[in-house]
């Protein structure tokens, strides 16, 4: 498409959109990308969606780049209200070290060309970070989920993050929205340029609240002044279980003792052209003092479980009743479990593993 026929395409949306005062707006997914280290003379790519928040046609006539080793790319017919487009900066490093490069784009939104930014530093033999195959933003992670398993109360474990700094730039790792039982202190507290270290996290066990499985999300600071969203998210499980640890000889020998008429692996049929299917499965009580149930999580909102009787007296048996939803299980491909928490101390967490069968 020549610059005539995209100034008539310009003008037919004016036409159809075009109240007096219609202006497009322009406006970008980010302004700056960093690369991190990149490998010298092998291209790299930095993508900006564009996209119009204004009420015209947005149309984007010519992106400048600062030196000849940068080749952009852009949306080339106009953009309408509302829509998305793209500028693309290819750049094949000639030298090593630092670089920051910049685009002007020039458009009918703006009167003065609008600048966006790439940078990072070009090595021969860029380190290996393999062992650190997550990024955010320019920081890399050997992990998003955390997990503190099988826990009691008093107890205080540690579990660790492990993180490089690939900015080209001086670092200092911080976790945002930490919750009251979690806490976090960096190994070291600055990481320079290339450097690697941990985030060590420390679970104060007797500040949860409630038995079985905690979930929150924390964030990864990138820079100074940095928000919390999807992409710097990381998340923290934690299991709470009660603590046998002081029962005498005597005690454990009359803990109660739960047991399942199913065991743990549960067949469940959803017959066709049903939304939801059911079983009953027994829990008996073969020890000497009373079973208590604890607690009953799910992994999935499409199973439901509920529990007759909390307390079972040694002899009796209560029934557990779980219920698979189809509509919310339709197409998943994630395993569904149901957690359990008693007071028996020999088996005190029971998983259930759900296996759905269609008929």
């Amino acid at each position: 498409m020549n610059w005539k026929q995209i100034a008539c395409a310009a003008a037919l949306w004016l036409l159809l959109y075009g109240a007096a005062g219609a202006q497009p707006q322009i406006r970008f997914d980010k302004t700056v990308h960093d690369f991190g280290s990149i490998r010298w003379k092998v291209p790299v790519t930095a993508e900006f969606e564009v996209r119009n928040d204004g009420d015209a046609p947005l149309v984007i006539n010519k992106v400048s780049t600062s030196c000849g080793c940068v080749v952009a790319g852009w949306t080339k017919q106009p953009i309408p209200p509302g829509g998305t487009g793209y500028v693309r900066s290819t750049f094949d490093a000639k030298a090593v070290g630092r670089f920051h490069k910049t685009v002007g784009i020039y458009c009918n939104a703006a009167p003065r060309p609008v600048y966006l930014a790439f940078k990072g530093i070009v090595e021969y033999q860029p380190k290996d970070y393999s062992a650190y195959p997550y990024a955010i933003g320019s920081i890399r992670v050997d992990t998003l989920r955390l997990a503190f398993p099988d826990a009691c109360k008093g107890d205080r474990p540690v579990a660790e993050i492990r993180i490089a700094n690939t900015s080209g730039t001086p670092y200092e790792p911080q976790l945002m929205h930490l919750p009251s039982y979690l806490s976090a202190e960096a190994v070291p507290a600055r990481l320079e340029e290339g450097e690697a270290g941990v985030i060590r996290l420390t679970l104060n066990a007797g500040q949860l609240a409630g038995w079985g499985l905690h979930e929150t999300p924390v964030y990864l600071s990138r820079f100074p002044g940095d928000k919390v969203g999807a992409d710097n998210e990381l998340w923290v499980s934690s299991l709470l279980l009660p603590d046998f640890s002081s029962l005498s000889e005597v005690e454990r020998q009359n803990a109660p003792k739960a047991r399942l008429s199913a065991g743990e692996d549960i067949e469940m049929r959803l017959e066709a052209g049903k939304s939801r299917a059911a079983r009953k499965i027994t829990l008996s009580n073969d020890g000497n003092t009373a079973l208590e149930v604890l607690a009953l999580q799910v992994s999935d909102p499409a199973i439901g479980i509920t529990v007759k009787k909390r307390f079972v007296q040694p002899g009796s048996s209560t029934t557990l009743r779980v219920t698979l939803h189809g509509k919310e299980w339709e197409g998943q491909r994630q395993p569904l479990r149901v957690l359990m928490i008693t007071n028996d101390p020999a088996r005190p967490k029971v998983i259930l593993r759900i296996n759905v069968i269609k008929e």
